[in-house]
């Protein structure tokens, strides 16, 4: 997980919460490192893995499976994909809306 500090030494309020509902669904054991992008420290490791994946937001999330990375910028989607692996029914279930145009996800 990468998270923010902000100019004014403050965390980034997104990612306050975020690490909250982490904690919250016990989640927060689960990530492997959590790095802090400091907007005051354009080199602090955060930033520079923000540049070099042009992400602009935070928090943003780096999962690397056999090789392969993924960055995860929304919250719920990282959640439903990597640490309850739904990626398979979220998957499945996209196909069925595209595939029927008359249904939808409640």
């Amino acid at each position: 997980m990468v998270k923010k500090i902000l100019a004014n030494g403050q965390p980034c309020k997104k990612c306050e919460d975020v690490e909250r509902r982490l904690r919250e669904a016990n989640h927060w054991s689960k990530l492997d490192a959590i790095v802090i992008a400091n907007e005051n420290d354009p080199k602090s490791e955060g930033m520079e893995l923000a540049q070099s994946y042009d992400i602009g937001v935070a928090p943003f999330f780096i999962v690397e499976n056999e090789g392969e990375i993924k960055i995860y910028t929304l919250y719920f989607k990282f959640v439903s994909e990597v640490l309850k692996g739904n990626s398979s029914n979220a998957q499945a279930n996209q196909e069925l809306i595209e595939n029927n145009s008359d249904l939808d996800l409640i």
